[in-house]
C-alpha cells in the first residue's frame, strides 16, 4: 500500500507556466497584460471604477479634542452623599473631597451643581458653576455656595 493512497486529497498541484502542453502555459490563466496579470498586485477595495463602498457610506461620528471635563452633580445626589457619609464631610464640599472619596472620577477638572432634587441640610459647597435653581434651593436650606472663578 502506497502512502499516496492514505491521503484523502490525492490531487497533483497544478504547475502554471510550464509550457503550452500543460494547458496552463504562456499567460498561466491570467489573461493578457494589465495590472492583474503581474505578480504581487492586490487591488484592495477597488471596484472597477464604481464608487467604492467605503466612499458611498456617510461619514459618522466625531471625537472632540475638548472632552467634557466638568463633573455634574444634582442636589439629590449631594443629599445622598451627605446621608451616606454621616457628617464625614468637614468644611466645604468641593471637587477635591469628591475625588478623594471616589464619588467623582479623577478625570474631571470642574464641578457644576444643578437643581434637580431637594437638599435638607445646610452645607457649604464650592463649585465652578451652579444653576439659578440650585443656588436658590441651597440658600433656602440655609447653606452657602461659592463659585470658583478660573
Amino acid at each position: 500500500m502506497e502512502l499516496n493512497n492514505l491521503i484523502k486529497n490525492n490531487k497533483k498541484k497544478i504547475r502554471v507556466g510550464r509550457g503550452i502542453g500543460s494547458g496552463k502555459g504562456k499567460t498561466s490563466s491570467r489573461g493578457h497584460k494589465g495590472q492583474k496579470s503581474r505578480s504581487g498586485v492586490a487591488i484592495k477595495s477597488f471596484e472597477g471604477g464604481q464608487m467604492p463602498l467605503y466612499r458611498r457610506l456617510p461619514k459618522r461620528g466625531f471625537k472632540s479634542h475638548y472632552k467634557r471635563s466638568t463633573a455634574i452633580l444634582n442636589l439629590s445626589k449631594i443629599q445622598q452623599i451627605i446621608e451616606k457619609s454621616k457628617n464625614e464631610i468637614k468644611g466645604t464640599l468641593d471637587l477635591k473631597i469628591l475625588k478623594d472619596k471616589k464619588l467623582v472620577n479623577k478625570k474631571f477638572e470642574k464641578l457644576k451643581i444643578l437643581g434637580t432634587g431637594e437638599i435638607k441640610k445646610n452645607i457649604e459647597i464650592s463649585a465652578h458653576f451652579a444653576s439659578k435653581q440650585a443656588l436658590s434651593k441651597i440658600e433656602k436650606a440655609g447653606g452657602k455656595i461659592s463659585i470658583i472663578k478660573k
